[in-house]
């Protein structure tokens, strides 16, 4: 008789929103739910709801003839990686100093617990699965989440970059200006100018009598799409501020893509367009040169394939794939 396939139960946690996963380790999805993050509440009172979800997928699998091998989680940062612990991502305010691993593998017994920083298993994603699953001279990749905040995952020499304290990647906190909104506990810092938060401060700065701070940023982005005037002018600032952000990263770090997940997969060229004209006047041109934006190629799926790369790449991990040069 044949093993039951073994699969794995991704988490991908954000600020707005939380989905629950099943996935192969091919990165194809079997199931999904997803439910509202309620990020400023206690995490005991929204675990639970995490775990009920997951334990419906678990559920799902069994009865199908799937065992679910490994529990995997992409999740914002600041936090540290191996510990599976939470410092103070801040858009998940009620999620500070948590140990996050840790109620998971006691709410989960016998499953292996793996997280990655959500810029990290998105970089890793685009790597494996979308726009490096064909290009295998693809060796220096940026992902941005660009999403309720905005945060980074370095592939250089083939290789993801934690840094010392795992806080590579958290170019959020970079301040752009020496004044502006406030994002990531800073004015003028990068995330206050050029994320999902972001658009909206500036969208209530720049036209106070139709957006406010507590607007949705998916009404400010529906907006843009239906090619509103003033939304299309708060599009053309965050892209200006992009583009500034992008032109340091070029200059460091000299990357053959920068890809973008969610808002960027939504908008594209409203903000890919304005941060363009930026980097072409302030990055090393030869660097700039050697350089793509790209929406990234997973699309919409980019959350649910980025919830499976800390299991599918951690070495301890069981189901780890490798990347074939």
């Amino acid at each position: 008789m044949p093993s039951p396939q073994r699969t794995i139960l991704g988490l991908d946690i954000g600020g707005t929103k939380t989905a629950c996963v099943e996935g192969t380790p091919d990165a194809r999805i079997l199931q999904r739910r997803e439910f509202e993050t309620r990020a400023a509440e206690p995490f005991a009172q929204t675990f639970p709801t995490l775990l009920s979800h997951a334990r419906v997928i678990v559920d799902s699998a069994a009865r199908e003839g799937r065992t679910i091998a490994a529990v995997s989680v992409s999740i914002g940062g600041p936090l540290k990686i191996e510990e599976g612990f939470l410092i103070d991502p801040p858009h998940l305010p009620g999620w500070h100093q948590v140990p996050l691993k840790e109620h998971l593998q006691h709410a989960l017994p016998g499953l292996p617990v793996f997280i990655e920083h959500d810029g990290n298993a998105g970089a890793l994603a685009e790597f494996h699965f979308g726009v490096g699953r064909d290009r295998r001279d693809l060796r220096h990749l940026i992902f941005l989440t660009f999403g309720t905040g905005v945060g980074g995952g370095f592939i250089l020499n083939g290789q993801i970059l934690r840094g010392a304290s795992d806080t590579a990647g958290e170019i959020g906190h970079w301040r752009l200006a020496e004044d502006g909104p406030l994002g990531f506990g800073k004015r003028g810092s990068w995330e206050s100018f050029a994320s999902g938060a972001g658009m909206v401060e500036l969208a209530a700065h720049m036209f106070p009598t139709r957006w406010s701070s507590s607007t949705p940023i998916r009404t400010l982005v529906e907006s843009m799409l239906a090619r509103d005037p003033d939304a299309l002018q708060v599009a053309a600032e965050a892209g200006k501020w992009m583009g500034s952000g992008l032109a340091l990263l070029i200059d460091a770090l000299n990357p053959q893509i920068i890809v973008f997940g969610s808002l960027g997969v939504a908008l594209g060229e409203l903000i890919f367009g304005p941060a363009r004209k930026v980097i072409a006047a302030e990055a090393l041109p030869q660097a700039a040169a050697a350089c793509e934006l790209l929406p990234c190629a997973l699309g919409t799926a980019i959350g649910d394939v980025a919830s499976l790369m800390a299991a599918l790449t951690h070495p301890l991990s069981s189901l780890r794939i490798e990347r074939n040069a």
